[in-house]
Order: C-alpha cells, then sequence, then structure tokens
C-alpha cells in the first residue's frame, strides 16, 4: 500500500479503496491462511512532517480450532485502523508493514470455531448446571486445619 506524496492534496486528505496481495505477508507462522487479498478503505493525510492514514482493512483467513482441529474462516475485520508515520524524506510512502501488523495483532492467539457464534464446536462440552453448591459442612481448609492438629 504506497502512497505518493504528491496524491494528497494540500491541506486535505485523499481517499483511497483498493486490494493489497497479503500472501507475502507470513500470516502463515501466525496460524491463519489469507483465502483472497485484503480489502482497504483508508483516508490519507499530511500533517506536520508526517503522514497519516484512518479507515478499514479486511481479510478473509482460514485458521484451525484449538479445541477440535478443524479448519473454519474467519473475517477479520479492522474498522478503527489508524496510524501515524514521521515522512522520511520520500515522496513515496509504504503503508504495507503498519497494515501488516495490525493484521498479525487482530489474528486471535487461540482460535475456536465456535467465536462468532456462527456454529457449535463438536469440542464443546455442555456447562456445568448453575444449581450445583458447595457442599455443606466443613470446608477444605477445615479439614486441613484437623490433619495438622492431629500430630
Amino acid at each position: 500500500m504506497k502512497v505518493h506524496l504528491r496524491q494528497i492534496p494540500q491541506g486535505e486528505t485523499l481517499h483511497l479503496e483498493g486490494e493489497e496481495d497479503v500472501s507475502k505477508w507470513e500470516l502463515e507462522n501466525a496460524g491463519a491462511e489469507p483465502l483472497g487479498p485484503l480489502f482497504y478503505s483508508l483516508d490519507i493525510g499530511v500533517s506536520d512532517g508526517g503522514i497519516f492514514a484512518t479507515g478499514s482493512l479486511q481479510l478473509r483467513v482460514k485458521m484451525e480450532c484449538v479445541k477440535c482441529l478443524e479448519s473454519f474462516e474467519l473475517d477479520l475485520g479492522l474498522y478503527d485502523f489508524a496510524i501515524q508515520k514521521e515522512l522520511e524524506g520520500t515522496e513515496l510512502v509504504d503503508l504495507t508493514p503498519e497494515a501488516r501488523e495490525d493484521i498479525h495483532l487482530a489474528l486471535p492467539a487461540y482460535p475456536h470455531c465456535d467465536a462468532t457464534g456462527e456454529r457449535t464446536c463438536p469440542a464443546s462440552f455442555p456447562e456445568a448446571p448453575s444449581s450445583v453448591s458447595e457442599p455443606t459442612g466443613a470446608t477444605p481448609w477445615g479439614e486441613l486445619d484437623q490433619l495438622k492438629n492431629k500430630d
């Protein structure tokens, strides 16, 4: 995602929409296989010797569930993408490293196929009923105290 500074109108922002190939972003190292390009919609401007960009990034990936080990597809949407970068004297600014970093950070560390609620993970266990109460009588600490007092 390279931006030529002369494209940005003085004192205004430039709106860019498009696709970016992410095959070389090493998402596989984070357990995600990209299923297409990254779609972006960004507003880019220049202020005080720096460039800023705000907007959204969207990407569909295939991941493996940590519970059932089945593959599932996940739509990643970063709708509050924002960066500020100092200008280094070049007219061409590459926003790819920042976008790549934010996508990596948005990937779940422990992906679950049922995280979106669209499906139930085959490895899910039913939750314990809330009516289960603590046993009446002595507490575990009381039992330990009795062992200590026997000496």
